[in-house]
């Protein structure tokens, strides 16, 4: 089958690969559509994977096309997407319900071979079936969106909440969506892309602007959220947390990334500062809100990209071009 490989650091390429085999409890998926993620562009990077070469997309659904020997909860031809998660179950934090933080973390197209390839493999657990009427192609959005979902279960969002976002990207926009549906007064965005600022418009967001000076909230938002996991912008997000209010560190950063906090501010004006690591009991709960057009396709996704161009479909995403690029097997 043909398959994107990371080769090595900055070196992804799309070569001939062995078709996967399931074992008894695993499942092959035929691969409809594989988002791209910043966590591909770490793993570029030489973050993130244990070891290169490795076959990125976490982001992915498809159809079933052969089962393990043990498998009964699904069937050939069952279109499904796939929670890339592997836990241990075993380590402290798994038995403590912190799968998301388990000490030996893996994921699907992160440490073991993932969905940008014409073939994937799964354990049927991580398979979630689709109701008829969601295009399987779309159902790439339902991975990221459950890292949305998991964000808002870590904000604890109250209603009447004022949100303020860094990043109208996918994520972003995202966050946007479940903010408007769970209650916020206001959500207003932050990014200096006009264009991804115009799409945020077009979701129906308070404010929006290059500069969080240019919204009138001179007592700070309840609710400040990095979607960018850039340095400047999370700087200024700490800057702009109302008082009683609460940060969440959703975007990726860097490892070298570093910003600077005021301990006093926190203590006298009590203000939480927290993060949302991936997935977490969330993965279902998302299907079903996509399922529900909690999010429109049409808008999140902007490029559909032929596997074969899959290095240009990096570029063009690091490059910020686009909203959701997704790659087509």
């Amino acid at each position: 089958m043909k398959a994107a490989v990371i080769e090595s650091v900055g070196r992804a390429v799309v070569i001939e690969v062995p078709d996967p085999t399931p074992g008894p409890r695993e499942v092959v998926v035929e691969v409809a559509a594989c988002g791209l993620c910043g966590t591909d562009l770490h793993i570029l990077q030489g973050e993130f994977a244990p070891k290169l070469p490795i076959v990125p997309g976490h982001e992915f659904a498809g159809e079933i096309v052969a089962v393990g020997t043990q498998v009964t909860e699904v069937s050939v031809g069952d279109q499904v997407a796939v929670d890339p998660s592997l836990y241990c179950f075993e380590c402290r934090q798994c038995r403590n319900g912190h799968n998301n933080l388990c000490e030996r973390w893996a994921a699907i197209g992160v440490t073991t071979a993932g969905g940008a390839a014409q073939y994937a493999l799964a354990p049927v657990a991580n398979c979630v079936k689709l109701p008829e009427h969601v295009r399987t192609e779309d159902a790439a959005l339902i991975e990221p969106l459950s890292c949305a979902v998991r964000g808002y279960d870590v904000l604890q969002s109250r209603l009447g909440a004022h949100v303020l976002i860094y990043g109208s990207g996918t994520m972003g926009l995202m966050m946007l969506e479940l903010a408007k549906r769970t209650g916020a007064a206001s959500v207003d965005i932050v990014d200096l892309n006009p264009a991804r600022l115009e799409t945020a418009r077009t979701l129906g967001v308070s404010g929006s602007a290059a500069n969080a000076d240019e919204l009138d909230r001179p007592q700070g938002w309840d609710l400040v959220i990095d979607a960018t996991g850039n340095a400047a912008a999370i700087q200024d997000g700490l800057d702009r947390v109302a008082k009683a209010g609460t940060f969440l560190q959703f975007g990726v950063a860097d490892y070298a990334t570093r910003v600077s906090i005021d301990p006093y501010r926190i203590y006298n004006q009590e203000i939480t500062i927290t993060g949302s690591m991936a997935v977490l009991h969330s993965f279902e709960r998302a299907a079903e809100l996509f399922a529900n057009g909690v999010l429109d396709p049409g808008i999140f996704i902007s490029d559909r990209i032929e596997l074969e161009r899959y290095p240009e479909a990096l570029e063009q995403f690091a490059a910020g071009v686009g909203r959701k690029i997704v790659v087509i097997p």
